[in-house]
């Protein structure tokens, strides 16, 4: 059990739960939202989504997985960028904190994480890397799970490399 940061597609992630970096009406989005909801069979879950919504910002819930590999998908819902004075970094480790209870109370062993909000949502991907860290890493002084921060692109895996070479593996 522990933390790794890989480079991969979150969709292809062989754990219990996977994160998708939602919107508060758990609509269809773009980005990571819009693979999740391809992969898993998109219909069906917005169906489900549609029953769940909405979800605050900060917050998270839990649908089935449908057609990924992963026996969960849960959405968390982080802040847009509005230029870090108006409580962005609390919302956002609030997103994770939520994810990762969700997890918790469904008794998943293993998750794999998006960089929440640092896509359409404008979070700097730097601070994004470090809220994401410095949350998952503290929720394991804790509890014992199999944590993934799963990266898309090369330049942002880059930046986790510099920050945090000790979480880096090929994993993915």
């Amino acid at each position: 059990m522990g933390f790794q940061i890989v480079k991969g597609n979150i969709v292809e992630m062989e754990t219990e739960a996977i994160v998708n970096a939602a919107n508060s009406s758990l609509m269809r989005g773009g980005g990571v939202c819009g693979a999740i909801f391809y992969a898993a069979g998109a219909r069906e879950l917005q169906k489900e989504c549609n029953r769940k919504a909405p979800c605050p910002t900060g917050s998270a819930v839990v649908t089935g997985g449908y057609q990924l590999k992963a026996k969960y998908i849960i959405h968390a819902v982080g802040p847009v960028w509005n230029g870090g004075s108006y409580g962005e970094e609390k919302q956002l480790i609030r997103a994770y904190q939520s994810a990762l209870q969700a997890a918790k109370e469904k008794e998943c062993n293993s998750i794999s994480f998006p960089l929440i909000a640092a896509g359409i949502y404008g979070y700097p991907r730097e601070l994004a890397i470090r809220t994401a860290v410095e949350t998952i890493t503290e929720f394991l002084r804790q509890n014992k799970m199999e944590i993934y921060l799963v990266l898309f692109d090369l330049e942002t895996m880059q930046m986790a490399q510099e920050m945090f070479p000790q979480y880096i593996t090929k994993k993915g």
